[in-house]
């Protein structure tokens, strides 16, 4: 972390309410004793519900919105979760330059019409509410919304002036913040990005019509040309006036700014679930690229706090009724990563098939689990992976991802999901409702494309804990070491879809690379210190802090040292080990090459652990990768 990023943290903290120590402000490894996200009560499990966008883009109107939310209730799936429903853009007219106030598009929202008054969606919101569901809208940082450059043959454009097209939340933060949730009664925001990366000066589109140039404070090809704190900060002033407007904090934040300005670093302090790639389409390869983006970042997501690798495509597309295997997949990863699952399909007219995916129960089960961990790649290939979960009843969820076109056979062990290798492992088929048991390993043949998802039982490796590397979402990434964000290489790379083969290529964009893993190093290598290697653990950079939630376990313990695939070969690291704030272990300096280290800590009683690695005084200013092997919580 920079310090200038560090400030801009401090910044937003401020304005969230939240207090720092005064230390904080100048090293940001120093102990806290606390749990530094904010406790929300909204989001303890990923939000579920419907989204207009994928379905219907710009042409939404009031009776497609209304009939989706009616087919929610009536066929259960409201039951399972799907509460949230959610306009997306399209919805203005435009912004009334007399007080600033926006005005609803009412010929498409006709309840919106109040005679002689100003419209209003609050008989919108009022209906949806008495229908035990609720009611999201979408809104853009900047000036202009995306529609306005990537959706200019819409019929429902924002109209009028350049200043009554600016419908953004730019200079009426606080305004439509209020408007939204506190006149119409709104319980969850989208807030995209396209005003701040798309609308600069020497973009064609803003002289032709007629928009307000706005310098780009976001360059998705770059993240060295994207000015992270500035957009940190404009999100930070969102949610303050959210909870401004929301003191029962009856809110949704949802942060569109597609993976970029390093939002894997502070998203989680800001908003309740934040974009990790750009939109998705209903194309396989795309699928893939918007997984790969969310799927190697457990640590970072949790209750109230959550990757989104955007909504659901299921019913379009590689995913359409024809398509029932790779509609599965789609939906299962999702689930199995914790994402928010919002159906984006015209469900007036769904087929069962598809109502049978969206509402398949026990697969739905895994993602609103309460514990809130995200599942864990066991296994990683370009052709085949493995996710575990762990689950609150103490059981495990695994899906066996064919990713690829071919058949191929799948071998799970025992180990993959942290159990003892000589006892039973029963199997719950959660598709086909089959059951099955092995011992040791067993062999799956999987149909291209198929993902196999069962509920797993079993006898744990860790009979009197738990690996850290289990429960991601008891593990706070406080501060992960990362100096410079990087694009990840390791996102899928799929065909651009919107310009064919044109240019040279898309690039990683997303800048999660060197963030922190679990069970593998924070640029996707095993763990390995000093020959040893470690099936279960922690990677992440030197000059990092993770706060781990104790629920009664009274010791901690981990092998710790310089991982082998470090690029900086020499400096030195000191790992600690607080409780509540006091020092309860610490290592020697330890150089790559060393033998792991023990280090153990008597965790009677402490509710917050914070795991330390520090440098001092590097030489080098390539990253120092470190390693907590094999990380456990004990009794």
């Amino acid at each position: 972390m920079t310090v200038r990023t560090l400030l801009s943290s401090v910044a937003v903290c401020g304005l969230l309410g939240l207090a720092w120590p005064a230390i904080a402000q100048t090293d940001p490894l120093a102990t806290r004793g606390a749990w530094s996200i904010p406790e929300r009560s909204q989001a303890r499990t990923p939000p579920m519900g419907w989204n207009s966008w994928n379905a219907f883009r710009t042409e939404v109107d009031e009776a497609k919105v209304l009939g989706a939310a009616k087919a929610m209730v009536d066929s259960g799936l409201s039951d399972l979760g799907y509460t949230y429903v959610n306009i997306d853009d399209g919805w203005w007219l435009k912004r009334r330059q007399s007080d600033g106030r926006l005005e609803i598009r009412t010929a498409i929202f006709p309840s919106a019409r109040i005679e002689g008054q100003d419209s209003s969606f609050r008989p919108f919101t009022d209906t949806l509410h008495a229908m035990g569901l609720k009611a999201g809208i979408y809104t853009d940082i900047g000036r202009n919304a995306c529609s306005q450059a990537y959706d200019l043959h819409s019929p429902n454009l924002p109209e009028g002036t350049t200043a009554e097209r600016e419908v953004g939340l730019h200079g009426h933060v606080d305004q439509d913040i209020g408007l939204y949730f506190a006149e119409w009664g709104f319980d969850y925001i989208k807030v995209d990005a396209c005003g701040i990366n798309v609308y600069g000066p020497d973009n064609p589109l803003v002289r032709e019509h007629a928009y307000t140039p706005v310098p780009p404070l976001i360059d998705q090809v770059s993240i060295n040309r994207t000015d992270v704190p500035a957009v940190q900060a404009l999100y930070g002033e969102v949610a303050q006036s959210l909870h401004k407007h929301n003191p029962d904090g009856d809110y949704i934040l949802a942060i569109c700014n597609w993976g970029s300005a390093d939002v894997r670093s502070w998203g989680k302090n800001v908003g309740h679930m934040w974009r990790t790639s750009g939109d998705i389409t209903p194309t396989w390869t795309r699928m893939l690229h918007n997984f790969d983006s969310a799927s190697t970042r457990a640590l970072y997501a949790k209750p109230g706090a959550w990757n989104d690798p955007d909504i659901l495509f299921v019913g379009h597309g590689d995913f359409d009724q024809n398509h029932l295997t790779e509609a599965r997949s789609h939906f299962a990863l999702w689930a199995m990563i914790n994402a928010p699952l919002l159906i984006s399909y015209d469900l007036r007219q769904a087929p069962q098939s598809l109502m049978d995916i969206w509402g398949n129960a026990d697969i739905v089960r895994l993602n609103q689990d309460p514990a809130g961990h995200q599942g864990v790649i066991a296994y990683a290939s370009d052709d085949v992976q493995i996710i575990v979960k762990t689950l609150s009843n103490g059981k495990k969820a695994v899906a066996l991802f064919n990713r690829g076109f071919a058949e191929t056979e799948v071998t799970l062990t025992a180990a993959h999901l942290k159990f003892a290798g000589d006892a039973p492992v029963q199997l719950q088929n959660l598709w086909d409702k089959s059951a099955s048991t092995f011992t040791g390993e067993a062999e799956f043949m999987l149909a291209p494309r198929q993902t196999l998802v069962f509920e797993a039982a079993g006898v744990r490796q860790l009979a009197d804990g738990v690996y850290l590397s289990e429960v991601p979402g008891d593990v706070n990434v406080a501060v992960d070491g990362v100096i410079a964000p990087e694009p990840d290489p390791v996102v899928h790379r799929m065909r651009n879809v919107w310009g064919e083969t044109r240019g040279s290529g898309e690039r990683p964009t997303y800048s999660g690379w060197g963030g922190a893993q679990a069970d593998a190093t924070p640029y996707d290598q095993g763990l390995k210190v000093a020959g040893q290697a470690f099936d279960t653990g922690l990677g992440v950079l030197t000059n990092s802090r993770l706060e781990v939630r104790n629920a009664g376990y009274t010791r901690f313990q981990a092998s710790v040292g310089v991982d082998d695939s470090t690029r900086n070969t020499r400096d030195p690291v000191r790992f600690a080990v607080y409780g509540d704030g006091r020092l309860l272990a610490e290592s020697a300096p330890m150089r790559l090459g060393a033998a792991p280290s023990t280090l153990a800590a008597d965790i009677s009683g402490v509710r917050i652990v914070e795991m330390v690695a520090r440098s001092q005084d590097m030489t080098s200013d390539l990253p120092l990768v470190v390693t907590w092997g094999d990380a456990a919580l004990r009794r």
